[in-house]
């Protein structure tokens, strides 16, 4: 007889859908986890496996470095005549600002968390939360436009490049597009982080840059004039030195880029080998490290800076840096065409786009770790945003769209990749001023202060001469705001309790209530005197018809903080006036509290416990909200609902009783 196979019972053939479900989502359960690895690049080094600093440093170096692809020609276009005062004054706040600024913050935040770690625990509650949905915000500002610009700035090297002008003119646009999507395709793959990848990029970048450098300053030393005519033009523009000194602090905050790279370099601390005897809780070795990593990177960067827009200030004619000018984006790129040649311009061309390329994988795997770091521990993200493909589906999409709305131009990106840059480190600045007045530091307190005011006027007047920026920012923290809500709405009845702990109490009355049937009454503590307790029982044995001889115990649940959404249980007993039995909690919800400590009763007895309510007064509407806002209202149906979503086995559900 002929015979048909079958899928082996238990385990149903899956369909294409079920395929693509599984592959978007993959690694969903290891995402957002307190403590857990949250993106391509979050997987720290095995404990004393880690990597040396200056290694570490190339993989931030990505970020800091690649900006020289642009930063020349912003400065020129921004300053004119005054682009090295002006870089001198951007190195000077950057060495004596934001560098002591995020050595603090390695010190205060040594396992890559940053400074919106620090003000997190400085705030709690609603506006806590709301504060870091913020700067969320203007990270993904800053990240989103890394991306944007880098591959802006990339396709500008291809475009210009001599050997494809004529090939490749009018389609910066689409092959800046194309430059996105190819990121996004990469690390919907799969992307797994390469130091080993930066450190030759790096290396080879500024080896590169160096040459040009020197032949740079070579042509200005040989070509006595070149000094000549930019000292006299800028003495016709500007009567004196203090005048020249005074225009270049205007603009300095249109030079702000060249201060991007420090929020990475924190963050990739994990990253850093240390000592042998480094303990997770005092990494001596990798503090040390990073604050060299940080020092080094600032220092190589200076030195790039002020020398790069010296010769590209005194060498390129002012017309050229203009929209549409061959050194447009490209300052140096157009000096290494210029005079080293177009072979040698076309390595400097192709090592430029591999790190600004780079540069943007660094950015997205920023994102991938910064956003599950917070959103799914606040419960304000849907469950697929755990996840890093669909997220990496998301913010290239994003990506996309910003790319379209600034026609892949870099000028016209920088005012809000600025001030992402700027609010990241005036938060981080503010941050470490409050933990240096928390530690007893008055000098640390008084200098960091006076670093906080210099961003925070920097970026304030970042903001009102480039609104871009802000408005590009408001739009992610309206969207991070609108989705978190609209995501802890949908996962209010989540069982959020991690694990239950039972003191030796506890215990006793859990062990002695299994040998018959267990009920538990939900009390909302008042005076805690003999009369409330009194009255309690006999109210919810009138209510729901129950004989004198049931035995019960009291759960009260005390609400810490209603903003948290994930928390772990702790259960206290004792026994009050001599015969009541009474259980306390402390959650973040009260109805979420009680369903977890009914379905861990349920698990160690394997007997069904049953839990009495009395309806709480008030319109439902405003009840929920009120459980939503602060943990309590309307508790009885939402403990309910949540111990269905829980267990979906009426057989095995713990009953609710509502008198």
């Amino acid at each position: 007889m002929a015979t048909t196979e079958h899928p082996a019972p238990g385990r149903p053939q899956s369909t294409p859908r079920d395929r693509l479900r599984a592959w978007l989502l993959e690694g969903l359960s290891d995402m957002g986890k307190r403590g857990g690895h949250t993106g391509p690049h979050a997987r720290p080094e095995p404990p004393h496996r880690g990597q040396r600093w200056w290694r570490v440093m190339c993989l931030t170096g990505v970020d800091y470095f690649s900006t020289l692809g642009y930063q020349p020609g912003i400065a020129a276009l921004a300053a004119g005549l005054l682009s090295p005062i002006a870089t001198i004054v951007l190195v000077v706040v950057t060495l004596a600002g934001a560098l002591p600024v995020y050595r603090r913050v390695a010190e205060e935040s040594p396992h890559g968390e940053g400074s919106i770690a620090m003000l997190e625990r400085l705030l709690s509650f609603w506006k806590g939360k709301l504060f870091v949905l913020t700067l969320l915000g203007f990270a993904a500002t800053d990240f989103l436009i890394t991306i944007t610009l880098s591959a802006a700035d990339a396709s500008t090297h291809l475009v210009e490049n001599p050997h494809l002008t004529d090939a490749l003119h009018n389609k910066q646009m689409l092959i800046t597009l194309v430059l996105v999507a190819l990121l996004g395709a990469v690390f919907l793959k799969g992307f797994l982080e390469a130091i080993g990848v930066a450190v030759a990029l790096v290396s080879a970048y500024l080896a590169l840059n160096a040459v040009v450098v020197v032949a740079g300053l070579y042509h200005v030393i040989t070509a006595g004039h070149v000094i000549t005519d930019w000292s006299s033009a800028l003495t016709t523009e500007h009567s004196n030195v203090f005048a020249m000194i005074g225009v270049a602090l205007l603009v300095f905050p249109k030079l702000a880029l060249g201060l991007s790279g420090f929020e990475t370099g924190v963050a990739v601390m994990p990253h850093v080998q240390g000592d042998p005897d480094d303990t997770e809780a005092r990494p001596t070795g990798r503090i040390r490290d990073t604050k060299k990593l940080l020092t080094t990177a600032a220092l190589i960067m200076s030195v790039f800076l002020i020398t790069t827009s010296f010769i590209t200030t005194l060498l390129i004619p002012e017309k050229d840096f203009e929209a549409g000018g061959q050194a447009n984006g490209r300052a140096l790129a157009y000096l290494a065409h210029e005079y080293l040649g177009n072979t040698f311009g076309t390595v400097y061309d192709v090592s430029t786009i591999a790190i600004l390329w780079f540069a943007g994988a660094s950015a997205m795997a920023g994102l991938l770790n910064l956003m599950p770091r917070y959103l799914p521990r606040y419960g304000m993200a849907p469950h697929w945003a755990r996840a890093v493909r669909p997220m990496v589906i998301v913010f290239t999409l994003i990506a996309f769209l910003v790319t379209w709305i600034f026609d892949a131009d870099v000028d016209a990106q920088g005012g809000a990749y600025a001030t992402g840059v700027l609010v990241l480190i005036s938060s981080a600045a503010i941050a470490v001023t409050i933990a240096a007045r928390k530690a007893r530091q008055r000098n640390w307190t008084i200098a960091f202060a006076v670093i906080s005011a210099v961003f925070l006027y920097t970026t304030v007047l970042n903001v009102i001469e480039r609104p871009d920026g802000v408005k590009i920012g408001a739009c992610f923290i309206a969207g991070i705001i609108l989705v978190s809500l609209l995501s802890r709405l949908a996962r209010a009845f989540e069982l959020r309790v991690t694990s239950v702990t039972l003191d030796d109490m506890a215990e006793r009355f859990v062990r002695d209530m299994a040998n018959r049937r267990i009920r538990f009454i939900a009390n909302e503590p008042d005076q805690r005197d003999v009369a409330e307790y009194r009255d309690k029982i006999e109210q919810i044995r009138h209510d729901n018809d129950l004989s004198g001889r049931e035995d019960f115990v009291f759960a009260e649940v005390t609400v810490t903080d209603p903003s948290e959404f994930e928390t772990s249980l702790t259960v206290r007993g004792e026994v009050l006036h001599g015969r009541y039995r009474v259980l306390t909690l402390e959650s973040s919800s009260i109805p979420n509290a009680l369903a977890a400590l009914l379905l861990h009763v349920r698990d160690e007895t394997g007997r069904i416990p049953h839990i009495y309510f009395e309806w709480t007064e008030g319109s439902p509407f405003a009840n929920f909200l009120r459980f939503f806002l602060f943990g309590q209202g309307e508790v009885a149906p939402v403990t309910r609902e949540v111990l269905r979503e829980a267990e979906p086995d009426r057989r095995r559900r713990p009953r609710v009783h509502v008198g």
